[in-house]
């Protein structure tokens, strides 16, 4: 989805200043943590009687893990959350008067790719193997000493096991990031009336405690942070 041309938001968010609100959001979201869970960011650009809409939430807000999904029961939960996710009238409820509907929805679970961190375990591998080569010619070197070199190569094999687990350890130890990317379309028959949202959002998905709202219309900009103790906020006029 995000190698596509700019979507219909972008086109949106690039041709007014609703650009520079979400990246204020976002900066903002960005200074308390990369990744806070429980803390999202909506975005929405109100221009001619559509609705744009871009969601970006940690994965553990929906689906409680942040990894790619392997098992039966993860995958069931990621595609669960993805149709959930695609139906943004009953996550953001508008006013019925606004008379809207979903023209466009798309959803897309993005994992981190760890690739990096693969690349550093076979580093580590590629070390301890060198050392294993300066053992065994330290061995041969010291054949009046058999018993000593032994012992000295039980050792280097000990030392080498724990550390191949701990690096092991340390890798599987490691946490991925995850994220589900909403983007929406909508159109309403009566766009004056779009003059509240309530967030259904936070009832859908327990681990979810905030969103940080970006909103523009032709005529205004404002700025949200919406949570469980306060799930609505008024709108700007979109005229």
């Amino acid at each position: 989805m995000r190698n596509k041309k700019h979507s219909a938001i972008a086109i949106i968010l690039a041709s007014t200043s609703a650009y520079a609100i979400a990246a204020a959001a976002e900066e903002d979201r960005r200074e308390l943590d990369a990744h806070v869970h429980g803390h999202g960011s909506l975005n929405i650009a109100i221009e001619q009687g559509e609705v744009h809409m871009e969601l970006e939430v940690p994965g553990a807000d929906i689906v409680g893990f942040e990894y790619e999904p392997k098992s039966d029961e993860d995958v069931a939960a990621v595609e669960q959350a993805k149709g959930q996710l695609a139906d943004p009238l009953a996550l953001f409820i508008l006013p019925a008067a606004a008379d809207c509907a979903v023209k466009a929805a798309e959803v897309a679970y993005v994992t981190d790719d760890h690739d990096a961190g693969h690349d550093d375990h076979d580093d580590h591998h590629d070390e301890h193997a060198d050392h294993d080569d300066h053992d065994e010619e330290h061995a041969d070197h010291a054949e009046e000493h058999d018993d000593h070199d032994e012992e000295h190569a039980e050792h280097a094999d000990e030392h080498h096991h724990d550390d191949d687990h701990d690096d092991h350890d340390e890798h599987a130890e490691e946490a991925g990031h995850a994220e589900f990317h909403g983007e929406y379309v909508l159109t309403c028959g009566s766009p004056d009336e779009l003059s509240s949202i309530q967030f259904a959002y936070f009832d859908a998905f327990a681990g979810a405690e905030e969103l940080e709202v970006g909103v523009i219309t032709e005529t205004s900009q404002a700025s949200y942070e919406v949570g469980r103790d306060g799930p609505s906020i008024d709108l700007p006029a979109s005229q």
